[in-house]
């Protein structure tokens, strides 16, 4: 059986059965300040996905006489960048996100929603954009988001996790290479922070051929700036992507865990990622997680046990 969640201090979810730990770790902006955003293919392939509308369905007496069954299709997008920025704010510095449509007019347009934030999730619409887009250009957000960041530094933002979400192929997948290539040049020389971009596909039309030439380049002095994966259906985004950010943000440069005794039972030496799993020896019934010079402890819970 597994052990509840009851996580305190810097983690916001623990999983401990038979001795293997799962923790995830709550972003703490006093360590690094993570300034994350949203950006959403605003290109035409997408408008089914933004509207409402209404469909009469039946045989063509139905639906002449008015007797046809009339279906609503709801926008698909919507509920989605919701769920996206009420669980990405919580790892977000100061719980808002930069959210915007790319890929707009003819494709190269940005339209920024606002900076929004986590807890005011179910006020917020999404419609899609003003003017739906002619081509798929990616290099004018992912600017978009650079130029952002860079103003958000000087408010204490230290690193940087944008999100990128499409259904069609890339018409300038050269260009975002080249320019990945000058923001990794950025941030070794330290005029930029740390950044990871999240791309993710939507469906049938999307070329993944294409998004692992963009996200398997490898970078000397930062490694990977990509991630990417590839979702059936529009409603598998959200929770998609917050496996991206978990699995491939890093929270720190790395760090140790050391069980309830003492002794080191995990090193993490090149980075720290946002959920920590490892094993507990029998017995052990906390661990300490080392970052920075700084400790903290986590007991892990004891099994709830109902009676009927």
């Amino acid at each position: 059986m597994s052990k509840h969640e009851r996580p305190t201090g810097i983690f916001s979810d623990i999983h401990a059965e038979e001795g293997q730990v799962r923790a995830t770790l709550l972003h703490d902006p006093t360590v690094e300040g993570l300034d994350m955003a949203i950006y959403m293919d605003g290109s035409g392939s997408m408008s089914e996905e933004y509207h409402n509308k209404k469909e009469t369905r039946g045989s063509l007496w139905q639906i002449l006489t008015g007797r046809g069954q009339t279906v609503v299709h709801d926008n698909q997008v919507e509920p989605q960048v919701r769920w996206m920025l009420e669980y990405l704010a919580t790892k977000d510095r100061n719980g808002m996100l930069r959210v915007a449509y790319w890929a707009c007019n003819m494709g190269h347009d940005i339209e920024v929603v606002g900076e929004l934030r986590g807890v005011d999730v179910k006020s917020y619409k999404f419609p899609g954009p003003e003017k739906l887009g002619a081509k798929t250009f990616l290099k004018p957000a992912i600017e978009d988001y650079i130029a952002y960041l860079k103003t958000q530094v000087a408010e204490g933002a230290q690193q940087g996790c944008a999100i990128f979400i499409t259904d069609g192929v890339l018409d300038d997948a050269e260009a975002v290479k080249t320019y990945s290539k000058s923001i990794a040049k950025a941030i070794v020389e330290g005029s930029l922070p740390k950044v990871n971009f999240v791309l993710v596909g939507v469906g049938d039309a999307v070329d993944e051929e294409q998004l692992e030439e963009v996200c398997h380049t490898d970078y000397p002095g930062v490694g990977h700036l990509w991630c990417h994966r590839i979702a059936e259906e529009i409603t598998e985004v959200a929770q998609l992507v917050a496996v991206l950010v978990d699995e491939n943000m890093t929270v720190a440069a790395g760090g140790t865990v050391y069980d309830d005794q003492g002794k080191v039972i995990k090193v993490y030496e090149a980075r720290l990622p946002a959920v920590l799993e490892f094993t507990v020896p029998e017995g052990c019934d906390s661990f300490t997680l080392e970052v920075g010079g700084q400790r903290y402890t986590q007991v892990i819970p004891e099994e709830d046990h109902h009676d009927d």
